[in-house]
């Protein structure tokens, strides 16, 4: 038999969980179409993998890469993690559709996430036509907080009849062209002003189209278990997947309520519900500054919250409002040490400084400085924020049923998306969940490890030919030294690729990445759901 390339001799874990075995797998036509000990054949491309793992690439099911991608192709920070799959459009947040007239609010809105993209009016369905050759594939989400936008503005009230109607033809135009399902972000404004009613609407329009919905939870903090909840109950009254996306309990008075709210989980499981989590492996989360504020704070839109920040009356109501119930979605912090600027894009000298370090190096009061800032920045700023347990983490990694997603950008060593200090789990997210909590600490089998993050993701996303090495699935394939492949970015220093020198990564049958070096391949395909609900 003739292969495209022939893999000798690596150890090969399928994505199933099952234990890995040595053997080749040979890949033609941009599919897997051999597996099997000492293959037979032609190779145009031959790669010794003895001494490598030959995984199912990675799939990252929860990343804001739309942010990202148009310019920045080449996908450098996630495909060197070995990811050949992103999901994006996450947290009620897409880039479309962006409606005549409204592509100025829906910059402004998500300034702080996509500072460098070029927004431009645009349908849901020439969106998907449209976006650029990558090195990763990509499925899309329609967001939640953008169809309000859209429709509603920054309205806090539930829509009317024809709004409802409005925003539902829009996240139709989306399915039918298809998007994989509907994104929420029900923990700031517009989609927090949305009600259960108004949610449930549109689920039976997604269980119509067999998409999904994930949800970046009402509340992550004090009422974290009520927002479990909701999830559950949305996922029943509607007979639809729910993705409950980046799960944790933030704020220190939430610590260790991961066990309960995973039990709520399983629990639904158990009586034929379709719900699922996934998360990142690290304590601290990153978010834009302004969605730290009491959500009262952004009503009306940028213009007239930044008017309002400049009045002393906000600043003591928003004063009052954090001591009684602590940050918006984050809950109680130690501290404003806790909170660190990480890409702040008209006042760069101030990257990496902590909100409590700059209250005091100016004599200030933090929620002055906050104020101040997101006035002095335009509401641009995004800060990351120390807020979870690591016992939690820890709890969230080591069990079988959370999946992994990095809630990251790709981004990359060098141009545009350079600038800044993000989160280190835009760089290393899945090697430090191989290299620290499945090597280093032990916490499960590199089997497990590897299903989290492929075969696990693949069934939720119903990916059904991704995510598993099997003949005729699309050859996705993450190569690397378990040994010798960990996380190197720091949150002082990010901007690190893992290490591993062997790293090798195919991307639908193309290799992207080879000996850790990116070959400057763009093959990923955008993915669309298909009428029955598969994604291909």
């Amino acid at each position: 038999m003739d292969y495209d390339i022939l893999i000798r001799g690596g150890r090969l874990i399928d994505g199933t969980g099952a234990t890995g075995h040595t053997c080749d797998l040979g890949i033609a036509g941009g599919r897997i179409v051999a597996i099997g000990a000492d293959l037979v054949g032609r190779a145009t491309k031959e790669i010794d993998a003895n001494g490598l793992v030959v995984a199912p690439g990675f799939i990252d099911i929860k990343t804001h890469s739309d942010f990202t991608l148009p310019i920045n192709p080449k996908a450098e920070s996630k495909v060197r993690q070995g990811v050949t799959t992103e999901i994006i459009g996450h947290c009620g947040f897409s880039v479309a559709p962006a409606l005549p007239g409204k592509v100025d609010v829906l910059r402004d809105y998500l300034s702080p996430s996509a500072p460098w993209l070029p927004f431009r009016e645009t349908s849901f369905p020439n969106y998907l036509d449209t976006f650029p050759s990558t090195a990763v594939n990509a499925g899309m989400l329609v967001g939640h907080n953008t169809l309000r936008l859209m429709v509603m503005g920054m309205e806090n009230r539930a829509p009317t009849s024809a709004e409802l109607d409005a925003m539902i033809a829009l996240l139709e135009d989306g399915l039918k062209a298809g998007a994989l399902g509907m994104s929420s972000g029900l923990f700031t404004a517009p989609g927090s002003y949305a009600k259960p009613d108004e949610l449930v609407a549109f689920g039976h329009v997604l269980k119509r189209y067999n998409a999904a919905y994930f949800t970046h939870l009402r509340d992550e903090s004090d009422k974290v278990i009520e927002s479990v909840a909701e999830a559950i109950a949305l996922a029943e009254a509607c007979g639809i997947h729910v993705q409950i996306v980046h799960f944790k309990c933030s704020g220190v008075n939430n610590w260790g309520k991961v066990d309960e709210a995973l039990g709520m989980m399983a629990a639904a499981r158990a009586r034929g519900l379709d719900i699922d989590c996934d998360a990142y492996p690290y304590t601290a989360g990153s978010n834009p500054l302004k969605n730290l504020m009491p959500q009262w704070v952004q009503g009306g839109g940028q213009d007239a919250m930044i008017a309002r920040l400049k009045l002393p009356e906000t600043r003591t109501k928003i004063a009052e409002d954090i001591a009684r119930d602590g940050l918006n979605n984050w809950g109680r912090i130690r501290s404003w040490e806790d909170v660190r600027i990480s890409i702040t894009p008209n006042l760069p000298q101030f990257v990496g400084r902590t909100i409590g370090a700059l209250a005091a190096e100016r004599g200030q009061d933090p929620i002055d400085t906050v104020c101040d800032y997101l006035i002095d920045d335009k509401a641009a700023t995004r800060v990351l924020v120390t807020s979870i347990a690591e016992n939690d983490v820890r709890e969230l990694m080591r069990r079988p049923e959370p999946m992994v997603g990095s809630d990251g950008n790709c981004v990359a060593t060098y141009g545009t998306v350079s600038q800044g200090m993000p989160h280190p789990r835009f760089y290393g997210t899945f090697p430090r969940v191989i290299g620290h909590y499945c090597g280093e600490l032990g916490l499960m089998p590199l089997e497990l490890a590897v299903h989290k993050m492929t075969g696990a993701t693949a069934r939720a996303l119903k990916l059904h030919d991704r995510g598993l090495l099997r003949r005729g699935y699309r050859a996705d394939v993450t190569m690397f030294d378990a040994a010798d492949f960990k996380e190197r970015a720091t949150y002082a220093d990010p901007h690190q690729y893992p290490s591993g020198a062997r790293t090798t990564v195919i991307v639908n049958g193309d290799i992207v990445v080879e000996d850790a070096v990116h070959t400057g391949a763009l093959p990923g395909h955008v993915l669309r759901r298909e009428p029955d609900g598969r994604v291909g």
